[in-house]
């Protein structure tokens, strides 16, 4: 069973930062990509930063330039630095990885997700 742990979600004020964590365990025989999907409320799930094994990267426009993903392979961890974030960035962070075990092919995994609120 492969769990995805997210921590670093909090209170944030406009214009600070936060560093949200994600930590990949269990039964992995390689991870192709990792990163971020946020919900606000009322709201669908939407993706906001996504780092593929390769370097590449995508991100959601409204959040390009002011976030970062990142991954640390060897500890199957990423990242997700967030510089003068924005009141509509108020969300439930989820952790995502396509991830294969030893014996099948890639599935996609989440994290239980972790609350980001921006607020003054």
């Amino acid at each position: 069973q492969v769990q995805l742990v997210e921590s670093g979600g909090g209170l944030v004020q406009p214009g600070g930062s936060l560093r949200l964590s994600c930590v990949a365990s269990g039964r992995i025989h390689s991870i192709n990509s990792m990163g971020w999907y946020r919900q606000a409320p009322g709201k669908q799930r939407e993706l906001v930063a996504v780092k593929a094994s390769d370097g590449s990267t995508r991100y959601a426009e409204a959040v390009k330039g002011r976030f970062t993903v990142s991954r640390d392979i060897a500890t199957n961890a990423a990242y997700l630095q967030m510089n003068s974030p924005k009141p509509d960035d108020t969300a439930v962070y989820y952790c995502y990885g396509q991830i294969r075990n030893p014996w099948s092919a890639y599935g996609d995994y989440w994290g239980q997700g972790t609350q980001v609120t921006v607020s003054s």
